[in-house]
């Protein structure tokens, strides 16, 4: 199609649409819903057993900060990534924050190997602390995915895979409030491995949950142009 045919079917016929909010409104709407769900989570289960004691500890305090500016950082990336002309640089903005919690599992299993030994590093089978994962970051994911469908899917398995790392991030760090891991490298396998993993996988199929919404102009009949 030329390009003068395109303009005078979308001046003969397109419907006004209503601009988006910015990006980054539509990102933090998002995680205040999810993180409001994700804390009424918490509230349902319960803290774990051990929450006074491990509070207290700097290590463990950033470790939730880093899953929560993670997933922050990576809903923002999503919503901007469906905006044409935004700067590239935008989705990279998750991976500090994503490296930091990574670091800071690194620390802990770098202690639990100077005290225990090669035991400190032992991994054992936990595949509930995934499918608890998935059940919990579900409704997040759905909504993000939602959301991010009303913009522009120019690099659809890029924003899906951000829009799930979002949250899963989230739902990992709910899960460091009432889930009791016992080891920092069961943690990194069993929480961050299933985070990475789940983000990887969604992205797979992200052509088919973001597409483009096609629109049939269909001829246009100069005499009939005001009916449009």
């Amino acid at each position: 199609m030329q390009s003068e045919e395109l303009i005078r079917r979308l001046a003969a016929c397109a419907e006004p649409v209503r601009r988006l909010p910015h990006p980054i409104w539509r990102a933090a709407t998002w995680f205040m819903l999810s993180l409001a769900y994700a804390a009424g989570l918490v509230f349902a289960i319960g803290l774990r057993p051990d929450f006074s004691a491990q509070v207290t500890e700097p290590r463990f305090v950033i470790e939730i900060a880093a899953a929560l500016l993670t997933s922050m950082m990576a809903a923002a990336a999503a919503f901007c990534s469906t905006c044409p002309g935004r700067p590239l640089w935008e989705r990279l903005a998750p991976f500090p924050f994503l490296i930091a919690w990574l670091a800071t599992l690194g620390e802990g299993c770098w202690r639990d190997w100077s005290l225990l030994g090669p035991q400190g590093l032992s991994v054992e089978p936990e595949f509930g602390c995934f499918w608890k994962i998935v059940a919990s970051s579900a409704a997040p994911a759905i909504l993000i995915l939602v959301m991010v469908r009303r913009g522009a899917p120019i690099a659809p398995y890029l924003t899906t895979c951000l829009a799930t790392l979002a949250a899963a991030s989230l739902s990992a760090a709910a899960m460091l409030l009432f889930h009791r891991q016992e080891s920092s490298v069961m943690v990194l396998v069993w929480q961050f491995g299933s985070v990475i993993a789940l983000s990887g996988v969604a992205a797979l199929f992200g052509r088919r949950l973001l597409y483009w919404r096609t629109v049939n102009l269909g001829p246009v009949d100069d005499e009939r142009n005001s009916h449009c």
